[in-house]
């Protein structure tokens, strides 16, 4: 039974063929492919966009989607095996995922690192906890990687470029100041299906300590043997942007400091510059912007660059309502 955890699980002829299908979406939004059919939305983190999406492309595709958050609206739920639950939790993943599996046909799950050890966060321990004992197909509605992001990202591309094939383009991602560190999945997400996708990548962070982990560096590397391409990692703004198609920017920690962030924060406010500015945009290729969303003004990017008509960013995230609509109906169809 597949599931939807991560684009690298997927293959290429599939990928392009959900990214067909959530162009069709796009132009004709309403069709019957969920009707009579359910999706629990298990949310153990915040969101605006995600959660908005999966319940209106359900809607638009006749199906139902029941939202939960645990420990809020659903009961606290325990991971671990041999544990005694004496502490918060009330029930098991073992329960959880079955009993829901009985009741609906997908089930999305969005679960952020803990971000106290990534040598614990890394095995993304929830979603293949659900993936596991549950007995209809998961969905990763971002835990340490975004692949429905990834997706989005790749759709509003391929709109603006014209073409489907974006080989050649170069894609630069960069690393932006925040005031505080934050997650790496959509950067592990952004590197790995830029290189899925044969571009020439830059992934450019301030030293590196920010370089991602190993096991996205191993996969952009496997994706650039296999589709073309190129990938490097730079320290240096402005040979980064130089040229550049695409300009991709997300803030996340430092790997080394994961878990002792007060420990980061002298070096990374040595790079607020590392901001997305007109001045570094007139470096590009008439380059495009694009960012996930949420972003703070002025800090991440500035307003110019936002307010530019080379900004994507909106369209992007209209995509994810089209893009989930397909991985929604793929899942469905392969029951």
């Amino acid at each position: 039974m597949p599931h939807f955890l991560n684009t690298q699980d997927w293959s290429r002829a599939d990928l392009d063929a959900l990214l067909a299908l959530a162009a069709h979406y796009k132009r004709q939004p309403l069709g019957d492919a969920l009707k009579g059919r359910a999706i629990a939305l298990v949310f153990f983190n915040p969101s605006m966009r995600t959660r908005t999406s999966f319940e209106v492309g359900a809607f638009q595709l006749g199906g139902h989607a029941v939202v939960l958050q645990p420990g809020k609206d659903a009961w606290p739920i325990e991971f671990d095996l041999g544990t005694v639950m004496d502490g918060e939790a009330e029930e098991h993943i073992a329960e959880v995922a079955r009993v829901l599996a009985r009741y609906v046909d997908l089930i999305g799950v969005r679960a952020f690192p803990k971000f106290i050890d990534w040598s614990q966060d890394r095995e993304d321990r929830v979603l293949k906890a659900f993936a596991k004992y549950s007995t209809v197909p998961v969905i990763n509605m971002e835990t340490i990687t975004h692949p429905c992001q990834e997706l989005a990202h790749v759709l509003a591309l391929q709109e603006h470029f014209g073409t489907t094939d974006l080989r050649g383009k170069k894609f630069v991602l960069t690393w932006t100041y925040h005031p505080k560190p934050l997650n790496t999945a959509v950067a592990n997400s952004a590197l790995t299906i830029a290189t899925r996708m044969g571009m020439d990548v830059t992934l450019l962070c301030p030293t590196s300590e920010y370089i991602l982990d190993e096991r996205y560096m191993g996969w952009a590397a496997q994706n650039v043997a296999e589709s073309g391409g190129s990938l490097q990692v730079s320290h240096d703004i402005e040979s980064a942007y130089a040229g550049a198609d695409v300009v991709y920017a997300k803030s996340w920690g430092a790997l080394p400091f994961f878990g002792n962030w007060e420990a980061e924060k002298p070096l990374r406010e040595r790079f607020r510059h590392f901001i997305v500015d007109e001045a570094k945009m007139a470096l590009t290729n008439d380059g495009v912007f694009s960012h996930c969303l949420p972003l703070r003004r002025n800090v991440k990017a500035t307003d110019g660059v936002m307010d530019s008509p080379r900004c994507i960013a909106i369209a992007e995230a209209e995509n994810r309502l089209h893009v989930q609509k397909a991985v929604m109906t793929a899942l469905i169809r392969g029951l």
